[in-house]
């Protein structure tokens, strides 16, 4: 199939718009003026003929300072101004004066005059012919009356072409106006368009191309105030994002295959060791505890990956049902148990009512209070308190877990979401595989709530929301 350029496009549709919008009006403005002229013309032969049927009253009349003569003269002027014939004629059409009369011409000629015309004449009525096919000439009918009595009729003939004339000039202006104004428009809109649409349009399609190729950092610089500009803005912010998922995916590989590579290059190292007899048969065991934990390390990175992605790419189905939250609260608690006694940590439970029903997917909020509960044990210090308090209010229930320890600065508050972030890389390097929090955050924003953390005075709190189950 051919391809039709969007400018093309563009300026067709705007100019089949305008071109029958202008024709339209020069169709109206033709007729207008057509029957404005017309009516003008009328209105002067009326002035003109009113002159002539005077003088022609006072002739039939025999009024002093009347005469043939006079009348003629009259008749004379007039015909100079409007450019016809005149005739003055008795009540049958026996032609008495005309305008071209000559000394020594017959005066016998007749203009033919119908039967019903002469009876609207002799009404006093005005007769103006106006044809609606086309003639040669238009004639205009008055009748002269002497002392009230119908005594004859004034006939001006105009040549049909001095009237057509004018108005097919004005025509002529009209449609030469119109098309040079559709050829103008035609020209500037395709400018305008190709300046101030296409060239945008090519410009982000241009730079989607680059995306297409990988080179993210590629920005569209388009100032339009307008729909283009809106979606260039637009197109840029999708720009920022995919940049930073870039970012995020290479920031991930990298320390996927750092946190992957550490243990196995420590449990490759021990075993060859202990196969190649390196290592003393009474420190076999002692090495061999160590792969394991290294082995345990490595299976729940993999289970905190393999959660995380399922939680994201909307893979996991919740099982929501009604749980109190705080039988959850105090089972965690218990499960954390030898972690406190290992830092020598206090912990004070203050909930809010003795049940309080939510309605939640067990299992994982259950992991969310236990990854919570892990992160504020591994950044306590050692002999600390560590809190976890309940409260109500309207539909929600807040749950808060705060432990004292070093606070976070503005960067840590932002970045303790993203994945493989650990804000104390040093101490806990081999605890941490630094993907809790993320799975919380996640997890929650499953269920619709939220998790936010807050710097207090001797330590840090992570609150999070629930919705509380209503019968």
């Amino acid at each position: 199939m051919k391809r039709t350029s969007l400018i093309s496009k563009l300026i067709a549709a705007f100019i089949g718009v305008l071109s029958i919008g202008l024709i339209a009006l020069g169709a109206t403005l033709n007729s207008w003026f057509k029957s404005y002229y017309l009516e003008l013309r009328k209105t002067d032969l009326d002035n003109q003929g009113y002159s002539v049927a005077s003088a022609a009253s006072s002739y039939f009349e025999c009024r002093e300072n009347s005469s043939l003569d006079n009348l003629k003269n009259v008749i004379s002027i007039v015909n100079n101004s409007i450019k016809g014939d005149i005739y003055i004629t008795n009540t049958s059409g026996n032609i008495y004066v005309k305008s071209n009369y000559e000394d020594g011409e017959s005066d016998v000629s007749k203009v033919n005059v119908s039967q019903k015309d002469i009876e609207l004449l002799k009404e006093g009525n005005v007769l103006d012919y106006k044809a609606e096919e086309k003639i040669e000439v238009y004639k205009y009918s008055r009748p002269i009356f002497s002392d009230g009595t119908f005594v004859g009729i004034l006939i001006i003939d105009k040549p049909a072409e001095q009237i057509d004339s004018v108005i097919d000039k004005v025509k002529q202006i009209v449609w030469t106006f119109i098309f040079v104004t559709i050829a103008g428009t035609t020209v500037m809109a395709g400018a305008f368009t190709r300046r101030f649409v296409v060239n945008p349009i090519n410009e982000i399609n241009k730079i989607a191309n680059k995306f297409a190729r990988g080179e993210v950092e590629n920005r569209v610089r388009v100032k339009n105030i307008d729909e283009i500009g809106e979606l260039a803005r637009s197109f840029n912010t999708m720009a920022e994002y995919l940049e930073r998922v870039d970012a995020n995916r290479r920031d991930f590989i990298s320390n996927v295959s750092h946190e992957l590579r550490s243990p196995i290059t420590s449990m490759k190292g021990f075993i060859a060791g202990i196969l190649d007899g390196i290592i003393p048969k009474d420190k076999e065991n002692y090495y061999l505890s160590i792969v394991y934990d290294e082995i345990t390390r490595l299976s729940r990175l993999v289970n905190d990956l393999l959660d995380i992605s399922a939680i994201e790419d909307g893979k996991y189905s919740l099982s929501m049902v009604e749980v109190d939250i705080n039988v959850l609260i105090k089972l965690c608690v218990a499960n954390a148990e030898s972690s406190f006694i290992k830092k020598r940590l206090k912990c004070e439970v203050s909930l809010d009512d003795k049940h309080k029903i939510v309605y939640a997917d067990s299992d994982r909020i259950m992991q969310v209070i236990t990854n919570l509960l892990d992160n504020a044990i591994k950044y306590s210090y050692d002999g600390g308190n560590i809190s976890i308090r309940t409260k109500e209010k309207s539909t929600k229930i807040y749950v808060k877990i705060k432990n004292e320890g070093p606070i976070l600065t503005k960067e840590e508050l932002v970045r303790i979401w993203d994945r493989f972030y650990k804000a104390d890389k040093s101490r806990t390097n081999k605890e941490s595989t630094g993907l809790g929090l993320p799975i919380v955050r996640s997890i929650l924003a499953q269920h619709g709530e939220e998790v936010w953390a807050k710097n207090e005075k001797d330590g840090v709190s992570f609150i999070f929301t629930l919705s509380e189950y209503k019968q």
